[in-house]
């Protein structure tokens, strides 16, 4: 019996998903896309889970799309439908998704970090997007993403060469957070989690989905959105809860400084 493709462990709030092809990388054939999308759907509807860390076994997250299979079936991936629309899949799930980035992410891979909310890097971490070299265009937003996150210049060097970007780059560019030693970077990814998953569920969720949506539209039109969700938000809001909050995060920042 073959290894599941798909490992995921609970740690409280917090599920580990992590991709479990070592031996090809992690490529992303349809079989793995199928399953990470089952697997964040299934984590969406459990009523414990409040964040995810997206990792990678062995010495890559993911090498991007199984190009053997690719050039068998086609690559029509930004149209991919059903259960294996990848990025769709991921972009569902209502919580904060970290992704660990333990080694390879490579041009589809490169793309399923973007999707992500949070990068935490390996040492061992590259990056690259080699889409102009393989003869594909991106269709999970690399082309969009990329340029948002660490500036249009930067962006079109890695994407018009291929090149490699290591992880102390990519966090001096802003791509990831913070760089760790490779045994670190799962422990500090799963903290995180914690940390986010310690917040109000209900504002969590709603944050994520404000930032979200207000980052895909014009700076005036997602300070607008911001406006009449805060609005609505602020009906439910009661002295007696922001009392409570008051609380609550009083005695975090006291528990933090001892």
């Amino acid at each position: 019996m073959s290894d599941p493709i798909i490992l995921v462990e609970r740690d409280g709030p917090v599920a580990i998903v992590t991709m479990n092809r070592p031996e090809a990388m992690n490529a992303l054939n349809r079989a793995l896309r199928r399953e990470l999308v089952l697997t964040f759907r299934s984590l969406a509807e459990d009523p414990d889970i409040r964040a995810a860390v997206l990792t990678g076994n062995g010495r890559a997250f993911t090498a991007g799309v199984d190009l053997k299979e690719a050039g068998e079936v086609g690559f029509a991936l930004g149209v991919d439908g059903g259960d294996i629309d990848l990025i769709e899949g991921l972009s569902q799930f209502p919580w904060p998704i970290i992704g660990a980035i333990n080694g390879f992410a490579i041009t589809g891979g490169f793309e399923l970090a973007l999707a992500c909310d949070v990068l935490l890097a390996s040492e061992d971490a590259r990056f690259a997007d080699t889409h102009a070299r393989v003869g594909i265009m991106p269709g999970w937003g690399l082309s969009q993403k990329l340029s948002r996150l660490i500036g249009i210049s930067r962006a079109k060097e890695l994407s018009f060469t291929g090149n490699f970007l290591d992880a102390d780059a990519a966090a001096r560019w802003g791509l990831v957070n913070r760089v760790y030693a490779a045994d670190d970077l799962l422990p500090a990814a799963i903290k995180l989690g914690h940390d986010m998953a310690s917040c109000d569920s209900h504002l969590l969720k709603s944050y994520k989905a404000i930032i979200d949506d207000g980052f895909a539209s014009n700076f005036g039109d997602g300070l607008q959105l911001e406006i009449e969700r805060s609005v609505v938000h602020a009906q439910t809001v009661t002295a007696d809860s922001v009392e409570a909050a008051r609380k609550t995060v009083t005695e975090r920042g006291r528990n933090l400084k001892s």
